[in-house]
């Protein structure tokens, strides 16, 4: 039965809690929001018809208390809790929980979160609609003799990667047979430490890969749309930075292809609302399933720009029981969007995390821009949490248009105090090979890594992975005690 919804909880923070905050009250919806210790006075908390703190700092004190949300919720009368991205976003436990407290979860079910959640369940569930997949294993590794042989038949480089993971976790190149052993024992290591889950399976490795994803919507009627592609190649540490919708790669056939795969994936696992199915594309233009996000993206923004849908404001109407606001014939690519994830990270210094004050906060402004934020002027970036400031998106009527529009943007856009990605995306859109549209997810150490300077950059990378890993163990200690269990890294769920 259909069920009105009249108070959202956005279990999240800046600029993601924002935007959702901003669909819900066009809608006519109240909204609470959820806070830590550090994030007192971001705007998310003053924008909000209501507010409550969770607790301290750290993830594991505020944004991961599931049942603190929930108990918030029930509390406050909510009807629904939209989790954003990252945190709690992809528990399956937590969005079973909510359910389960009479609270409407905006977001696919629990056993579609869990079935997408495990890389290796996820492709036992979609090959029955024969979606073109990577050769490898259909299972984790359990024996390590039997899994050389099938990398010898695979063909040699090839990646072991994280059933769990994400975020380039848990995954490593293995050029020789030689190599397979070390290289296996560093992958369990990793996935074991990021994701409390060493099972890893072996998959062959696409030398040149583009990274292209479809965004499906899908409701309770059976109705299941694609809403084009979006181009998410240009990364740092597997993690991306630019992306631009639509690709500069498809044509409208293979897009037409790939869009029916995404709506069988989403088929595959009786989905309903916003989801993103990634693919890896090689040189031939082949391209393989690689997973399902069962939640909205960060980049979703260039997919609302071509478009002209709000996608939280369809999660919304989905959750509520409603159809979908659109046909698959209705849906057209208008212009081009790109967008920039603009990070307190040094690009001179092998991306490393910023923290500081934002002496000066200045956004650009005019006709196609767009900035999604969760930052003032003054406020302090926590070193708790991902380090986005916010996301940059322009439109253009056609690529090269949008490219000149995102430049006029960056030089626009003035931040004092901490060091941002603005440089990295100026860098971006001058480039050859992008202005080209000919460049894969090599994109950095291809082009940008000559930039480095001779600080210790590999220490500090190193240092940078021991944190997230320590935050993310705590995060599991917090979540196992009150029965939310965390199946992927903040880190990765936050970018991604």
């Amino acid at each position: 039965m259909p069920r009105k919804i009249t108070k959202i909880l956005v279990a999240n923070r800046g600029e993601i809690a924002l935007r959702i905050m901003r669909s819900a009250k066009e809608a006519g919806i109240k909204t609470v929001a959820v806070f830590s210790e550090a994030d007192r006075r971001s705007p998310h908390v003053k924008y909000a018809d209501q507010a409550v703190c969770l607790g301290a700092a750290p993830a594991y004190q505020s944004y991961l208390r599931g049942k603190k949300i929930i108990e918030t919720a029930q509390a406050l009368g909510v009807d629904a809790i939209h989790p954003g991205y990252g945190f709690l976003s992809e528990n399956a436990e937590f969005a079973r929980q909510v359910t389960e407290a009479g609270i409407i979860f905006i977001g696919p079910s629990p056993e579609a979160i869990q079935l997408m959640g495990d890389k290796l369940e996820a492709k036992a569930a979609v090959r029955k609609y024969n979606i073109p997949m990577v050769p490898g294993t259909d299972e984790a590794i359990s024996d390590v003799e039997e899994a050389k042989i099938t990398a010898q038949k695979v063909g040699f480089p090839i990646l072991i990667k994280a059933a769990a993971g994400g975020g380039g976790k848990g995954m490593r190149i293995v050029n020789s047979p030689e190599e397979f052993d070390e290289q296996l024992k560093l992958a369990v290591s990793e996935a074991t430490a990021a994701f409390g889950n060493g099972a890893v399976f072996i998959e062959r490795y696409v030398s040149s890969p583009r990274h292209i994803e479809i965004q499906i919507m899908a409701d309770s009627h059976r109705n299941i749309c694609y809403l084009f592609e979006r181009e998410c190649s240009v990364q740092r540490r597997h993690q991306k930075v630019i992306e631009e919708a639509p690709s500069a790669l498809l044509t409208p056939e293979l897009r037409a292809e790939m869009g029916k795969c995404a709506v069988d994936v989403a088929r595959a696992c009786d989905y309903k609302g916003a989801g993103t199915v990634e693919f890896l594309m090689d040189e031939e233009n082949n391209f393989y399933f690689l997973e399902m996000n069962t939640r909205l993206q960060v980049e979703h923004p260039v997919t609302e720009m071509i478009t002209g849908i709000d996608l939280v404001r369809e999660q919304i109407r989905v959750a509520q029981g409603e159809k979908l606001s659109f046909t698959q014939d209705e849906l057209k690519i208008n212009g081009h969007a790109i967008e920039l994830r603009i990070y307190a990270e040094d690009p001179e210094n092998n991306f490393m995390p910023d923290i500081g004050t934002l002496k000066i906060y200045r956004k650009p402004e005019g006709i196609g821009i767009r900035v999604d934020d969760g930052y003032i002027e003054g406020m302090t970036v926590p070193v708790y949490y991902d380090p986005m400031l916010a996301k940059l998106t322009v439109w253009g009527r056609n690529r090269e248009a949008a490219i000149e529009r995102m430049k006029r943007a960056i030089d626009e856009y003035t931040v004092n105090g901490i060091e941002t990605t603005l440089s990295f995306g100026r860098f971006v859109m001058n480039h050859p090979a992008f202005i080209e549209g000919k460049y894969d997810t090599h994109f950095v150490e291809r082009y940008f890594n000559t930039r480095n300077t001779d600080k210790s950059t590999e220490n500090n990378d190193i240092a940078a992975i021991a944190a997230s890993i320590i935050l993310h163990k705590e995060s599991i200690i917090q979540n196992i005690s009150t029965g939310c269990e965390i199946k992927k890294s903040n880190w990765k769920t936050m970018r991604m």
